[in-house]
């Protein structure tokens, strides 16, 4: 599945004491090793303590750090981990601030650290010089021959990472960035950053950045609270991220040794990183080549998985962020509307009503975009079209939120104008099949497009994104449109944008009235409803649970995740609400539907993008609308 558990760690120690750190750090990879960590980064000069200041100038604290390196080696013999620890090495007349990866028994390469920090309280390069300042691309050690030092990355076959230190992700270029572009997937940083007052959430949101702007995972480790205090005192601040995602971060200043750990997505990286442009057509100078350090390492498989998956993508968990993110979205829609309302000279917009909830958010868009424009919201007429299957609740919803709001409304009931087309078409309207569905749906469209020119003004669509994925729209029916302000919103966002709007936008009836279009269930409405008026076509019982078609949308477009591990991914995110067996029914039918239903995509109308996908063929999905769907389901019938 692509996952690799990573762990950043942080061992209790004793500053110049390296038997007592060693068997500290000892006690943490075997933990780490049976948890099943595959690679793991300790904190900068790790094997010493950071703190020793001029004792790095004494032979003994330089030749024990050597055999501690050894002992470390040796222990790892028989350990499928990897390894970053710090200690400080010299070579060829000069002292450096390492970092060596160590795995199988074996120093796979040793880093040093490029930017050598000499200012406020760090005097660094009174004993260290830095990475430029090296003369050899390879050095021996009393156990071992030929170790790769300088830049490298390092490739195990099925993943590669690249090592920083400390000041090195400060810098204004961090080695990572250039690392990254030379395939590091994943990048540790042994670290020694002091406390100070509001240095680490800047430290954290650098972790954060620079993961995300490398496109990759970013594992950090800082000392903790046992190094010197004779000036500062270290937190041992450790975080995990992936892509500008926190994965996992402790307590700062805890006393003794700890770890944390989470499973990288590499896949996730792999496919950003293949879509971005930008990332592959990137300069590396000269002076930045890495050389790239093969090992190898038994493929690890996911054992007491937890790792968090989302089983809502497109929707913040935090509420205070889900606001900001829903004014922000309304905010986008409303003002690309007005753009288009400009720019065409439109008198008028209009908007058919269904009593929905796609209608409904369309019409809170444009409410919002007259309101910017200083305009009537008489300027927006709404129609509501009852037809066969139109509900008694949803037409009274409709009517009574046009009226509230006080936009100009029409009703054009469409029953009669249907049965004389199923007239001329010679079509039975005892027969409810697609025929039957899809006039309804052409009549309305008809109608609104016919009113729009007569009163100068355009039809605002109100499709979403997932029923564009699905294709569950009518082909030059509610498919068509001269503005879709819903285009990129899937309908799980769809629900919170509405609710965002009765709770933040609106009080009263008109919020009482929102509340109720969100307790109804999606229905299209084109078959006849029961005795009592009630809808007796629900969405969701013929092509499954919205929220599961989003989770596949957002994994298959966002980074082109295979069918196994979005199968996977669900299984996790749902677990408890759907089962296996479920899930892979829906995800097979999603499959068919996004295939076959490209064409409608094809020709979809204009429709501001607001996340970070969408359908327009103009600019996120150029796909042939005739691709075969058989390679992508097949795994699903074979499993």
């Amino acid at each position: 599945m692509d996952y690799l558990k990573v762990a950043a760690a942080k061992p209790s120690l004793k500053v110049a004491d390296i038997d007592y750190n060693l068997r500290e750090m000892l006690d943490l990879i075997q933990s780490m090793e049976s948890e099943g960590v595959r690679l793991a980064v300790f904190p900068e000069l790790c094997i010493t303590g950071y703190t020793s200041a001029d004792l790095f100038l004494t032979g003994d604290l330089l030749h024990k750090s050597i055999t501690g390196l050894e002992v470390l080696a040796s222990e790892l013999r028989f350990k499928e981990i990897a390894i970053a620890v710090g200690l400080p090495l010299s070579v060829q007349g000069r002292l450096f601030n390492c970092a060596a990866v160590l795995k199988g028994g074996r120093v796979l390469g040793i880093v040093p650290k490029r930017s050598i920090p000499n200012y406020s309280e760090f005097y660094e390069s009174r004993w260290f010089a830095g990475a430029r300042d090296s003369m050899t691309r390879h050095i021996d050690l009393p156990f071992q021959k030929g170790i790769p030092f300088g830049s490298l990355v390092f490739d195990s076959g099925d993943y590669t990472f690249g090592v920083e230190v400390c000041e090195d992700l400060f810098a204004p270029i961090s080695p990572s960035s250039y690392l990254s572009l030379q395939g590091a997937e994943i990048m540790l940083n042994l670290s020694a950053s002091n406390e100070l007052v509001g240095k680490s959430a800047y430290r954290k949101d650098l972790v954060r950045m620079q993961g995300s702007k490398n496109i990759g995972a970013y594992v950090y480790s800082s000392c903790g609270v046992e190094e010197s205090t004779t000036d500062v005192v270290f937190g041992g601040h450790l975080i995990v991220s992936e892509y500008g995602t926190i994965l996992a971060e402790n307590e700062r200043f805890n006393i003794g040794s700890e770890t944390i750990s989470a499973y990288v997505d590499l896949s996730r990286i792999r496919g950003e990183r293949i879509k971005n442009s930008s990332f592959r057509e990137a300069e590396i100078p000269e002076t930045f080549i890495a050389e790239r350090v093969k090992f190898t390492q038994m493929t690890s498989i996911p054992v007491g998985f937890d790792r968090f998956i989302d089983p809502h993508p497109f929707v913040p968990r935090n509420e205070e962020e889900k606001r900001i993110r829903c004014e922000e979205i309304l905010a986008i829609q409303s003002h690309g509307l007005v753009k288009r309302l400009v720019h065409t000279g439109a008198r008028k917009a209009v908007v058919g009503i269904s009593g929905g909830l796609d209608s409904t958010l369309a019409l809170l868009v444009m409410v919002k975009a007259m309101k910017v424009m200083g305009k009537p919201l008489s300027d927006i007429i709404t129609i509501t079209m009852p037809g066969f299957g139109t509900s008694d609740r949803t037409y009274q919803n409709a009517v009574e939120l046009c009226r509230e709001l006080g936009t100009t409304f029409r009703e054009i009931d469409i029953k009669e104008a249907c049965l004389m087309h199923f007239r001329d078409i010679g079509h039975d309207p005892a027969v409810h099949d697609v025929t039957y569905e899809n006039v309804q749906a052409r009549e309305r469209t008809q109608i609104l497009m016919d009113i729009s020119n007569k009163e100068y003004g355009i039809l605002v669509g109100t499709g979403d994104l997932s029923e564009l994925a699905m294709g569950w729209c009518t082909y030059n029916g509610d498919q068509m449109s001269m503005y879709g302000v819903n285009s990129s919103i899937p309908k799980t966002l769809v629900r919170y944008l509405v609710r965002y709007a009765a709770e933040y936008e609106f009080s009263g009836r008109i919020s009482e009235i929102l509340l109720d279009i969100l307790d109804t269930p999606v229905s299209p409405e084109l078959l006849p409803k029961s005795e009592n008026g009630e809808m007796s076509q629900k969405t969701e019982d013929i092509i499954g649970p919205y929220e599961l078609h989003d989770f596949f949308l957002y994994h298959l477009m966002r980074y082109g995740a295979t069918v196994d591990k979005i199968l996977f991914m669900a299984e996790h995110a749902f677990s408890g609400t759907y089962g296996r067996d479920e899930i892979r029914k829906w995800l097979r039918f999603f499959l068919r539907r996004f295939f076959t239903q490209q064409f409608k995509r094809s020709a979809m109308p204009d429709g501001p993008k607001v996340g970070t996908i969408a359908l327009s063929p103009r600019g996120d999905l150029r796909m042939p609308s005739d691709a075969s769907f058989e390679t992508f389901i097949r795994e699903l019938d074979e499993d």
